[in-house]
């Protein structure tokens, strides 16, 4: 038996007659003809009582006319299931987010995603760098978002800004206020960073060591915000997102270092996994962060 078979047989039996059968799916009445029987031979089952005035199912044809009403039924919730999931009236969106990105810069393209397509359910995981990669290995998320390095070879990747970081410190810090620093200038105070694996963590270390210098870590702490909280004490500087800091540079809660001879900028991008096609779903979120 073939769905081809199943579908002439279902036609028939809805339209009562070979004929009617024939014109619903527009071919011979001899081909419907021919199709029944073979869907009867390989079943060793007569389907169709004739009659002068078409025909009536027999008890076989009673038992297979359930299943085929089933069965196909079943293809129309596929069709528009999966049509519904083309023109994103349905389904569900998960990304991955590195600190800065998961913090600063994705809540509103999400508010903004949602409000097209508010049938969409958006979870989003906020971590580092090597844990959203990790998450794009393992297909837990269809689309990520980093700062800083990876392995490019391994990703399918787009370009979307570049952040630039900026040494902070607490306003009552002694550099708070100062003139034009040089980068070895920084070197008495403890640098507090992120904590490994963090795109921000791997962008200040690259740039210090491409100047010479050496990234001596006095706190790690694991988030962006934390790190903010920790410099109150006055001795520590931190290189942190512009993004991320704007509000507490406004208000004084936090003060820019000025220096004149290091300036660290790091990429932010979009990846997924290499040589998968994105659905839909992922495919115009990319499309809306990129614009």
């Amino acid at each position: 038996m073939n769905l081809h078979h199943l579908k002439i047989f279902h036609a028939v039996a809805q339209a009562g007659s070979i004929s009617a059968g024939a014109e619903r799916l527009h071919i011979s009445q001899p081909a419907v003809t021919r199709e029944i029987r073979e869907l009867e031979n390989s079943l060793e089952l007569p389907l169709f009582d004739r009659k002068p005035r078409g025909v009536t199912l027999t008890e076989g044809g009673q038992r297979l006319l359930d299943y085929a009403q089933r069965i196909f039924s079943l293809e129309l919730a596929a069709e528009r299931d999966l049509r519904d999931f083309a023109h994103l009236e349905l389904g569900e969106l998960h990304l991955g987010a590195s600190a800065t990105l998961g913090a600063y810069l994705l809540p509103p393209l999400i508010t903004a995603f949602r409000a097209q397509r508010p049938s969409i359910l958006v979870n989003l995981e906020v971590s580092n760098t090597r844990e959203v990669t990790r998450q794009l290995d393992e297909g837990r998320i269809a689309l990520g978002f980093v700062e800083g390095h990876f392995q490019r070879a391994n990703y399918g990747h787009r370009l979307l800004a570049r952040d630039a970081l900026l040494p902070v410190v607490a306003p009552h810090h002694p550099l708070a206020g100062s003139a034009p620093l040089t980068a070895g200038q920084l070197q008495p105070y403890p640098l507090y960073l992120r904590e490994p694996g963090s795109g921000t963590r791997a962008s200040v270390e690259q740039a210090y060591r491409d100047h010479g210098l050496e990234a001596r870590a006095g706190v790690a702490a694991g988030s962006t915000e934390a790190l903010k909280r920790l410099l109150a004490d006055g001795q520590g500087i931190a290189w942190l997102s512009r993004q991320a800091v704007d509000r507490e540079l406004a208000n004084g809660e936090l003060s820019s270092v000025p220096v004149h001879d290091l300036q660290i900028e790091r990429e932010l991008h979009a990846v997924w996994r290499l040589g998968s096609s994105l659905s839909p779903a992922p495919a115009a979120f990319l499309a809306l962060a990129a614009d």
